[in-house]
């Protein structure tokens, strides 16, 4: 049973309280944020510039400096608020601070959604003056990147309308997360000992890597048999969620759903394309593991549901928190004392990390904090190699953020989505070579040969599967082709087909997997896992063969924030993702593994 949370050694837990000293201090901040409410508005004073930004520079440089402060403080307490909720959920007096804080930002995005389209519907030659005036010198990488989407940026009264659809075009987006989340239940599968396990969600995921092949493939039949049953209706959902964005992007005149998806986000199609065209090229190299594996396996047939049980199964190892972290803290050594004193402070003296499970606490692991907090990482450790790998992913986020907090102001310290995998996974990456440089066994070295192939494949390869169906599904729509259910499934299939070859079996189960993923109500977001993980290979590999000019550019990058555009950024650390060589770097590291991992196996066996 789970220790309460008053039982956690202090040492065991994140130092909350250098953010606040206690929840009275808490409460004083944000009284003091809310002095000025109104009857209508928290913050009356922002409402003052509107329709007046184009006067002088001067009154955009306040408004955005205002805007700023207000949101530095929310960040503050919005921290605060969401860790203590964390350590126990059921505690009532943190939930009502973080639904307050939760509340109180909604507000202020209510309260400056007119700033943006406003700046944008200034005229070209007042927007232009904005971008040279030394007094917005603070603001002119804000405004050049909001400037980008001045073609797409409709007139006063338009924008007003699709504000005013935005809550009907999320319907959606809202009822998959219903119906997936509340209103599906799945019941009990049995195991091969013919005993009834219940299946959920989160127990779908360890059944798929349990050794019991009965419970494997009832977990899979089972959790999608029961999407099958409403295909049709879920069909329907993401059919919605494709039309909305269709009908966005022909309203904001982008010249696809991909486009316009992309674009606010400063990244080129030709990323997504690319990485696309590039994995398609090399699936050979997946049709060639999932051979292996059906043949280790022994299998007269394999299907979805072998694809994540261990080939190694027999191997286990423990390792405590501190040995985690002492191997956490080698694997970086590479990076340069300056990191490697970060991040033994961080996991030491600063208490960046709330370690271990407690009863109620938040499952899984995150890496979160602000702009004036240290990083905070949550875990629920229990030893496995897993938690390990979890460990240096999470500490990879929090040192990017560190260097990102301490090199640019607020406004630019939140490094984009679109790079923040890459500091996590290149962590895992060192951390994976440096556990094999110690492995003694062949054992221990297959195990983590096959952690290490499974990680790229279901990040690199299974992705960007999830990417392409995205596209294709899109451009079909955007060709008036319906998206029945039948279509749906069609596409789908081909796609299982096409990426895992001829010698794995597409239950027709599986046709309907692409019903319970919830990433494709967030359009076009998988694919950046697979950029991130590419991108990261390639900087270990670039780290690997250039040494200290490789650590000083990968330093750079993690200190740039958001100071440049995604693609820029990475390019600072030496990658470039218009070009496909990151993606067929890591292809190349990925046939490497799989040629060592056959050639070890036999010693294994």
């Amino acid at each position: 049973m789970a220790k309460e949370r008053r039982d956690i050694e202090t040492d065991d837990q994140w130092d909350v309280a250098s953010l606040y000293p206690s929840l009275e201090a808490w409460k004083k901040d944000f009284s003091e944020l809310t002095k000025d409410k109104s009857e209508k508005e928290c913050w009356p004073h922002i409402g003052t510039y509107q329709g007046k930004i184009g006067e002088d520079s001067a009154k955009l440089t306040s408004l955005l400096n205002d805007t700023l402060d207000i949101e530095r403080r929310l960040y503050k307490l919005y921290t605060y608020a969401h860790l203590r909720h964390d350590e126990d959920v059921a505690n009532e007096t943190y939930k009502e601070a973080y639904d307050r804080i939760s509340l109180l930002y909604y507000d202020f995005q209510n309260e400056t959604s007119w700033v943006q389209p406003e700046i944008l519907q200034l005229p070209e030659k007042i927007l232009e003056s904005y971008l040279k005036d030394a007094k917005l010198s603070d603001h002119h990488i804000y405004l050049e990147k909001l400037s980008a989407l001045k073609p797409h940026t409709l007139s006063a009264d338009k924008e007003h309308l699709l504000s005013l659809a935005g809550k009907a075009l999320q319907a959606p987006q809202k009822a998959f997360g219903v119906f997936n989340n509340a209103d599906l239940k799945f019941g009990k599968i049995a195991n091969e000992k013919g005993e009834e396990i219940e299946l959920t969600h989160g127990s779908y995921g360890l059944y798929l890597q349990s050794k019991d092949r009965t419970l494997r493939k009832n977990a899979v039949l089972g959790l999608h048999r029961r999407f099958q049953e409403f295909e049709n209706t879920v069909s329907e959902m993401l059919n919605g969620q494709v039309q909305r964005d269709i009908f966005e992007s022909k309203a904001r005149h982008y010249s696809s759903s991909l486009h316009a998806a992309l674009t606010p986000h400063q990244i080129d199609t030709e990323v997504y394309h690319n990485l696309i065209s590039t994995v398609r090229k090399n699936l050979p190299s997946l049709h060639r593991y999932v051979s292996l594996r059906k043949k280790i396996l022994g299998y007269e047939k394999l299907h979805f549901y072998d694809l994540y049980v261990s080939l190694i199964p027999k191997y286990e190892k423990h390792y405590s928190y501190l040995e985690g972290v002492e191997l956490v803290l080698d694997a970086v050594r590479t990076l340069g004392d300056e990191y490697h004193q970060v991040l033994e402070k961080g996991l030491g003296e600063e208490r960046w990390v709330d370690r271990y499970e407690n009863a109620r606490k938040r499952s899984g692991a995150y890496s979160s904090g602000c702009y004036d907090s240290i990083p905070y990482i949550l875990l629920n450790y229990q030893g496995t190699l897993r938690d390990v790998m979890t460990l240096a992913h999470e500490a990879g986020h929090s040192v990017h953020s560190y260097y990102s907090n301490k090199n640019q102001p607020f406004q630019y310290s939140n490094y984009p989505i679109f790079v923040a995998e890459v500091a996590s996974t290149f962590n895992e990456e060192l951390l994976f070579r440096h556990l094999m440089d110690k492995a003694t066994t062949a054992e221990e070295r297959c195990y983590l040969l096959n952690q290490k192939i499974d990680d790229i494949r279901a990040t690199l390869f299974r992705q960007t599967q999830f990417a392409e169906f995205e596209l294709t599904i899109h451009t079909l729509a955007e060709k008036g082709v319906p998206l029945t259910a039948a279509t749906l499934k069609e596409v789908y299939r081909k796609l299982n087909e096409d990426y895992y070859g001829p010698d794995l079996t597409i239950d027709p189960e599986i046709e309907v997997e692409f019903l319970r993923i919830p990433h494709f109500y967030t359009s076009f977001y998988v694919y950046q896992y697979a950029t991130g993980i590419s991108a990261a290979n390639a900087l270990v590999e670039k780290l690997m063969k250039e040494g200290d000019k490789a650590r000083v550019d990968y330093l750079k990058f993690l200190s740039s924030g958001s100071s440049k555009y995604p693609v820029e950024l990475l390019k600072i650390a030496g990658v470039n993702m218009r070009e496909s060589s990151p993606i067929q770097t890591l292809i190349d590291r990925f046939n490497q593994l799989v040629n060592q991992f056959d050639k070890e196996f036999l010693s294994c066996r």
